[in-house]
């Protein structure tokens, strides 16, 4: 038996039309297969977590719309599974999203299983979680807790997978967790090697298309063919714990050796010890071959003993950010940028404010736009767009930068122009350690 797992998203907002040619791929396989959708990092959890505490009823990613609208149906009448981390920070109301997504086409009702558990605040108290041992954060553990969630494995995902839902969804998970756990359930495995394979076949697909060529692409020294059309992963695993990394015939990009060797040194700080909840993954004696076009054979994944506590991010207040922005071109731009930079900051500190204001000048097309003549030359004339921003925890603060930067319609240097701002409640994060006990995930289904 082989096991088919293609990834149509790598982080949120991905491309939205990358899954079809994935399902289609898959659906003519008789063989247990799945579609991940890997839409969740530290910061779009702790986004999340803000739309939560502004409306309850929020909390699943802004994109699960996007990505359940144009594929539910197709996955569905497939028999493709759908494992994915878009429920973010409430996860139930995630599904039940799916579900309504499915009535309002007409579908037949999903069932959905959810996997409860990783957050923190549901059973420990927020001085109990600001003791736990401190990997990072030092700086901002102290601030306001909005969240604490702690990265779940795969195992729950397992159970999760054999409830027979048509869609498993998730909050805050190991990314890999969404392959290893379909794997887990539909193989039994136990074993450290094979743990270990999953989560190495999940760490290649959780970045979608950077393993097939898309973040690999560096013209005239890795060229990729047809970019645009780009084809996400495909894992095909056996039992024994070897894959095959590919994508979907007839689409562009590339797999090969250097492609997926990339990807599985992407944010690999230990390659004899990549630390997940399930296992150490060992790949100092990986191998890589080829397999046919677009097609890359992976096996010699070692797996050691798991890491005795679990890691959790904590999410807490960090203020607001003002970022403003301004065009001159011409003659003289590069000194008129300057001047206006200068008006502003000196404003700002006159007003009494201290923190750091971030000055940058961006030159290059940001007025006249791709093909247009570029002035640009030693004198200073040109192109060029002035950015300020500044992170403060006084809300008027960060809106007297915009304002400042506005007024320099009329009060600044001449001819400026095109200005944008924006003004952004922030959240920082840490990252603690949290022993296992502590930690009870748990399954509800929704039909």
């Amino acid at each position: 038996m082989t096991v088919y797992i293609g990834c149509g998203a790598g982080f949120a907002g991905d491309r939205f039309d990358a899954a079809a040619a994935i399902i289609a791929e898959l659906a003519s396989r008789d063989a247990p297969k799945y579609l991940m959708f890997e839409c969740l990092a530290e910061r779009t959890l702790a986004s999340a977590q803000l739309e939560k505490l502004k409306d309850p009823s929020k909390g699943y990613s802004p994109f699960l719309d996007q990505y359940f609208s144009r594929h539910l149906g197709a996955a569905m009448s497939a028999g493709v599974k759908i494992v994915s981390n878009l429920g973010a920070a409430h996860p139930i109301s995630g599904a039940q999203r799916v579900r309504e997504i499915a009535a309002e086409q007409g579908l037949k009702s999903p069932r959905v299983a959810v996997v409860m558990g990783d957050d923190l605040s549901e059973t420990m108290s927020e001085v109990e979680i600001r003791d736990l041992p401190l990997m990072d954060g030092q700086d901002v553990i102290h601030r306001t807790m909005r969240a604490a969630n702690v990265y779940l494995g795969a195992e729950p995902v397992a159970e999760a997978v054999a409830t027979g839902a048509d869609v498993i969804l998730v909050g805050r998970t190991t990314d890999s967790a969404l392959a290893l756990g379909p794997l887990m359930h539909e193989y039994g495995w136990t074993d450290l090697d094979r743990l270990a394979a999953g989560t190495i076949t999940g760490h290649l697909l959780e970045c979608g298309a950077q393993v097939s060529g898309a973040y690999f692409a560096d013209p005239g020294k890795k060229d990729v063919p047809d970019l645009a059309r780009v084809g996400f992963p495909i894992a095909e695993v056996q039992e024994d714990g070897s894959f095959v990394i590919t994508k979907p015939k007839g689409t562009g990009g590339l797999v090969d050796r250097a492609t997926v060797t990339e990807q599985l040194l992407y944010e690999m700080h230990d390659p004899a010890a990549y630390l997940v909840p399930e296992a150490s993954c060992d790949v100092t004696g990986l191998t890589l071959s080829d397999d046919g076009e677009n097609r890359v054979q992976v096996g010699g994944v070692k797996g050691h003993a798991r890491p005795e506590k679990l890691k959790a991010t904590v999410s807490v207040d960090f203020g607001w950010m003002a970022e403003a922005e301004i065009s001159y071109a011409g003659i003289g731009a590069l000194a008129r940028t300057q001047l206006a930079g200068e008006i502003v900051e000196t404003r700002m500190r006159e007003a009494g404010v201290t923190e750091e204001i971030a000055f940058d000048i961006i030159g290059g097309g940001a007025t006249f736009g791709r093909g247009a003549k570029q002035f640009g030359n030693d004198a200073g004339d040109g192109d060029y767009r002035l950015r300020l921003s500044i992170i403060t925890d006084d809300k008027a603060t960060a809106q007297l930068l915009n304002d400042e930067l506005y007024h320099l319609y009329c009060s600044g240097p001449s001819a400026g122009g095109g200005i944008r701002n924006a003004l952004i409640p922030q959240m920082a994060t840490a990252s603690v350690m949290v022993p296992r006990d502590l930690v009870s995930p748990r399954i509800e289904v929704i039909e």
